[in-house]
């Protein structure tokens, strides 16, 4: 056979030769990120500030206020003004907002909304009727439970002034705070360490004890604020979205804002909710 006719044969065998394969490039690891972004100290340091910063800054409030607008009244006198406790907690809820902000956006690069799953949503009416259905239920359960006819946080209403600056910031940046810490930056380091059950219990105990003071550790108010708490979270929950328990928050505490101005004629007879 010449060489020719080799060299065609060889070019029409069957199969023909198998080019070798370039070795795989495996594909590049794309990181989960964690969530919540924060720890348990980030949550830590923001309750410090949170809960400590009121009375720290009442003695800047206060000092102003005692010596603009109360200047025969004394340091103890001086405590039991509303205007000066709420002025002092409205400011210091503003510094811990913008240390949320600053933790998230400086410290972990995300936007602040999206860490927080702050999702407004599509139909808020279900949810507003939740909190106001939520009111009157736990009112409800309240007539069977031992409820004191006074608690401190009835100072807060013993001038019309007082009921209507308490009102307002109890339907806007109280509510507003009180979710972005619990349910938005709490309770999800809680159910990363606890799971959700754990974690919603939790949350909602410590929810409770933030306004034992207010109520004078009764444990009858105190239990009704802690069932409160846990149906804000499970809202939390099952929405993913800070801003749906926000919603029932505000509508539960304007409902009873609602009821208590007509209870009281415009806040205009105040000594009504001692009777």
């Amino acid at each position: 056979m010449s060489e020719t006719e080799s060299m065609s044969s060889t070019e029409n065998s069957w199969p023909p030769p198998v080019a070798p394969m370039p070795p795989e490039i495996p594909a590049p690891v794309i990181p989960v990120p964690r969530f919540p972004l924060w720890s348990g100290w980030d949550v830590v340091q923001i309750a410090l500030m949170m809960f400590l910063s009121p009375f720290l800054l009442f003695f800047l409030v206060g000092g102003v206020a005692k010596h603009y607008f109360y200047p025969s009244e004394n340091w103890t006198q001086l405590a039991q003004e509303p205007i000066v406790a709420l002025a002092a907690e409205f400011f210091a809820y503003i510094i811990v907002f913008f240390l949320m902000v600053m933790l998230i956006e400086g410290k972990y690069h995300t936007r602040f909304s999206e860490a927080i799953e702050w999702r407004w949503p599509r139909s808020p009416y279900a949810l507003i009727a939740l909190g106001v259905l939520l009111l009157f239920g736990l009112q409800g359960i309240a007539h069977f439970l031992p409820i004191p006819k006074e608690v401190p946080f009835d100072q807060f209403f013993k001038r019309p002034i007082d009921a209507w600056l308490t009102s307002i910031f109890a339907v806007s940046f109280g509510p507003l705070m009180e979710e972005l810490f619990f349910r938005g930056f709490l309770y999800p380091v809680l159910a990363r360490r606890t799971g959700v059950s754990i974690a919603v219990f939790l949350t909602a105990v410590l929810f409770g004890l933030l306004h034992a003071t207010q109520l004078g550790f009764a444990w009858g108010p105190i239990l009704i604020i802690f069932l409160v708490g846990v149906t804000l979270t499970v809202v939390r929950v099952v929405t993913r979205s800070v801003a749906s328990s926000f919603l029932v928050h505000v509508a539960y505490n304007g409902t009873l804002t609602v009821l208590t101005l007509l209870a009281t004629g415009g806040f205009r007879h105040l000594e009504r909710l001692s009777q």
